[in-house]
């Protein structure tokens, strides 16, 4: 069933398909300044805009 739905996306929507290659989940460690334990931050961006994030 799982090839079925796989092939269906590539029949239906190329174009989408080869878009949702250019993003990027990011996952940045967060210290708590109350606690010192790290929490996690997950976003998902631009393959573009990766560095950028990581910077700030």
């Amino acid at each position: 069933m799982a090839k079925a739905a796989k092939t269906a996306i590539k029949t239906k929507d190329q174009k989408a398909v080869s878009e949702a290659k250019n993003w990027t989940k990011v996952v940045r460690t967060v210290r708590s300044p109350k606690t010192g334990s790290y929490t996690f931050k997950e976003s998902i961006i631009h393959k573009d805009k990766v560095n950028e994030f990581l910077k700030s």
